[in-house]
């Protein structure tokens, strides 16, 4: 990298909001690309064999694991006079849109394999667009904000637009698209309310893309660039491979495994919760999805407070534990006979600030691993000489694509072994079953969130390691600066 960058202005609120804006595209993905989702739309509306939807979305993530970090490796290396990453975010903007439209607008005649096909192109595709946006974008973040503590702040608000992009289109999917009354009978198997749905969010996101970039196009020269070098295939995957080995990022992916696996067997059984241990209806099901938006309006402000006040390490195992604890309380309650009887306004409330916690401890979790990862850059810079923020966000962003779907097989295995019948409509099932569920579900919830704990104790980077790498970098490249300059000046002389 250029061994010199001028000092970048602060940064504004403004700035902070419209890079987060962009953030809203992978909100969006997240939301419909998530297994459930894309099971129904292609299943039960297009028509693909459910094992053949399986085996589309397994390929699509495939293709995520080689391509993702190539992408990082190649925005990290970019040379032009719009910097490293500004390319990839403008030229991703309108294939996102593209093929974000074409997904939900099946040519109809289609099937057998060139049905499975074309889910297969379609969901690669999306997902390469999005991450020839998400990660260069993300990959800002440590230029914009080279702070220990600004960091953290400036992605609060990343997090902010992307969480409250899930929770707002769940709502707008179900209860505005897919709702079923009587203008639409067919509620969630109507083809053409998908594919308007699919129309008004690539427009959505294509213009969230473009904003976002265009508004940090002014911190382009005080961002670092590539230095001239020739890259080969073998260099590539050797440089690829060394930042993967980074002792700091393997801790936080082992970590977000782990995490990451709790969480997933949470998602896949919370609807058995709310529906057969809880008796919640649908729409009372709806009332507690506000409670995502509320967390990522509190998660924007406490995120930077916690992280400054107890260290990012220190804040996530207190979150963690917390959010675990808060979790299991109602189901733990419920077992011991504390919560208040199904049908209970006060059980509603109790669960809406559950949900709340929860999703605040969450969120917050969230940015302070991204901060994390974010402060692995100058420690990998101090190793190799060479920025890697792309490959190193690429591997941190692999992490939540695997971790729902070993979450969503463990508790497809805690489904079958307490004997859960299928097509189970609620207040029929036997109430043993139901308690055997809850009573498996919580052992498997507290080992590995308490694994994800054991493991983060092994990140050693803290403020002072930290300001101590960035002394180093600095003086080194003032070194190398002066060196050039006393070059340029004897060559000047001869």
């Amino acid at each position: 990298m250029s061994s010199t960058v001028p000092a970048p202005p602060p940064l504004g609120v403004s700035l902070k909001l419209t890079y987060g804006l962009g953030s809203v595209a992978y909100g969006v993905s997240v939301a419909v690309l998530a297994n459930s989702v894309l099971q129904l739309y292609f299943n039960q509306v297009i028509g693909l064999p459910a094992v053949w939807v399986g085996l589309a979305i397994m390929v699509s993530l495939a293709a995520d694991v080689v391509l993702d970090p190539l992408i990082g490796y190649a925005s990290d290396n970019l040379r032009s006079r719009w910097g490293r990453r500004h390319p990839f975010m403008y030229a991703s903007a309108l294939p996102v849109g593209i093929f974000f439209y074409f997904l939900w607008h099946a040519p109809r005649g289609l099937d057998g394999v060139p049905l499975l096909l074309f889910a297969v192109v379609m969901l690669i595709a999306v997902r390469v667009a999005i991450a020839a946006y998400e990660i260069p974008s993300t990959s800002l973040a440590p230029e914009l904000a080279p702070d220990y503590d600004k960091r953290t702040s400036l992605l609060a608000y990343r997090w902010f637009f992307g969480i409250g992009a899930i929770a707002v289109v769940s709502i707008l999917l179900y209860a505005v698209f897919l709702r079923q009354d009587a203008a639409n009978p067919l509620g969630v198997l109507n083809r053409e309310r998908y594919a308007e749905f699919g129309t008004v969010m690539a427009i959505a996101m294509f213009v969230c893309i473009l904003i976002s970039t265009a508004t940090t196009h002014s911190r382009i020269p005080y961002l670092y660039k590539a230095s001239p070098r020739q890259i080969s295939f073998t260099r590539s995957m050797r440089e690829i491979a060394l930042v993967f080995a980074n002792p700091a990022l393997l801790v936080l992916m082992a970590s977000g495994v782990l995490g990451g696996a709790g969480l997933g067997i949470t998602s896949a059984l919370q609807n058995y919760f709310y529906l057969h241990l809880w008796g919640l209806k649908p729409q009372m099901i709806a009332v507690l999805a506000p409670g995502g938006l509320l967390a990522s309006v509190i998660g924007v402000f406490l995120a930077p407070a916690l992280s400054k006040a107890f260290g990012k390490k220190r804040a996530m195992i207190y979150l963690l534990s917390a959010s675990v604890f808060a979790g299991l309380v109602p189901i733990t309650g419920r077992l011991l006979g504390f919560m208040p009887p199904n049908g209970s306004p006060f059980l509603v409330g109790i669960l809406f600030a559950d949900v709340v916690f929860t999703a605040t401890c969450g969120l917050i979790g969230l940015v302070i691993v991204a901060s994390m990862v974010a402060d692995v850059v100058e420690d990998q810079q101090a190793k190799s000489g060479a920025r890697s923020e792309g490959v190193l966000f690429a591997f941190n962003g692999l992490v939540p694509k695997f971790t729902g779907g070993i979450g969503a097989f463990i508790a497809g295995l805690l489904i079958t072994l307490v004997g859960f019948p299928t097509h189970a409509v609620p207040g029929t099932v036997d109430p043993d079953i139901v308690r055997h569920l809850a009573i498996y579900y919580i052992p498997c919830v507290i080992v590995l969130n308490g694994g994800s704990v054991v493991v983060l104790q092994f990140y050693k980077i803290d403020r002072a390691t930290h300001e101590q790498t960035v002394a180093r970098l600095r003086e080194a490249a003032a070194i190398a600066e002066t060196s050039h300059l006393g070059g340029n000046a004897g060559s000047a002389i001869d």
